[in-house]
């Protein structure tokens, strides 16, 4: 049996997104509006041992690269603590973390000591208005200081993301650009993307990702090959800037030709898909001496993984907002 995880489609798996909370403390206009609410009867997110559990059983079947999402991870006390976990993990060699970044000025280097190796940021504007219209927090500045503190600590890569907003951030292109010229940073646009619960917001603000790559072109930026645990951006480069920028555009053609990554919840529920419709429980799977079990569990789920997401036909599956799965 083949080592590398594979789908019914030829595609192979090597990149696992998981959450470790569905809690955030912004309320993004795309994303939670009103804010986190956490429902009754929740159960608590994934312990330590039982991350460490099933990070242990995605590397026994060859993945390489873990990216630790939310809701907002740095919201768990224990992340430093999560993160050396994972790092040591044998066969995992890359280990990210998706962020709003508002702790990260004080978390910069207990976590790059822990052993993570990247970090994304979301910066939807460089405008301290538009920052706190789009976040409800005015902390724009403090945001910026933690991307400074990354760079100090040697992440590499340092990936800033920006969900592309029409009248709200789609001129701000330039401002990006300058921002990466002289920074080791990538500048990442992605398209907004429907969800059960911004169906008005996504009518009003879907700015296809295509705009964009057509001014990069133009203006000389050169598309860069990919490698097999890169996430879904396509990214360029431009011999007069320090820092590159990506692009991801899921109503694209084909976006979904090139997918690797598989994705856990908070409460350790297996999504084929991001905008899929089926959640199975991994959590009984993660108590001792059954990884044989986890393992036979994941290769037989991944036959039932889709081709493709069915967002053109306006079907967003059970992601009701982002924050619940990690986007």
């Amino acid at each position: 049996m083949s080592l590398v995880l594979q789908d019914p489609w030829g595609r192979s798996f090597r990149y696992l997104r998981l959450s470790l909370t569905d809690a955030c403390n912004f309320r993004c206009a795309y994303c939670l509006p009103d804010g986190y609410r956490r429902q009754e009867g929740t159960e608590d997110p994934l312990t330590p041992d039982e991350i460490q559990a099933l990070v242990h059983g995605f590397a026994s079947i060859g993945f390489e690269k873990v990216r630790l999402t939310g809701g907002e991870p740095t919201l768990r006390r224990d992340l430093v603590e999560i993160v050396g976990r994972v790092a040591v993990e044998p066969g995992i060699r890359k280990v990210a973390l998706s962020t709003n970044g508002y702790r990260l000025r004080g978390l910069a280097e207990p976590l790059r000591r822990a052993g993570l190796t990247a970090v994304n940021v979301s910066v939807d504007t460089l405008d301290p208005e538009k920052f706190e219209r789009i976040t409800g927090r005015r902390l724009r500045a403090e945001i910026l200081e933690g991307i400074d503190s990354a760079i100090e600590a040697g992440f590499d890569p340092i990936k800033i993301n920006v969900v592309l907003l029409r009248g709200l951030n789609d001129g701000e292109l330039p401002a990006f650009l300058e921002y990466a010229r002289s920074r080791p940073v990538s500048v990442r646009f992605i398209e907004l993307m429907r969800t059960g619960e911004n169906a008005l917001f996504f009518e009003g603000r879907h700015v296809p990702a295509s705009e964009f790559r057509a001014e990069l072109l133009r203006s000389g930026w050169r598309q860069r090959p990919r490698s097999s645990t890169d996430g879904p951006a396509v990214e360029f480069e431009h011999p007069e800037y320090f820092g590159r920028v990506g692009l991801i555009a899921p109503y694209s053609k084909d976006f979904c030709s090139t997918c690797n990554r598989l994705r856990v919840s908070s409460l350790g529920k297996l999504r084929l898909c991001l905008f899929g419709d089926g959640d199975y429980p991994l959590r009984p799977l993660l108590a001792p001496g059954r990884r044989e079990e986890f393992v036979a569990a994941i290769r037989s789920l991944i036959e039932g993984k889709p081709l493709s997401h069915l967002l053109h036909e306006g079907k967003y599956g059970n992601t009701a907002h982002l924050a619940s799965i990690g986007g």
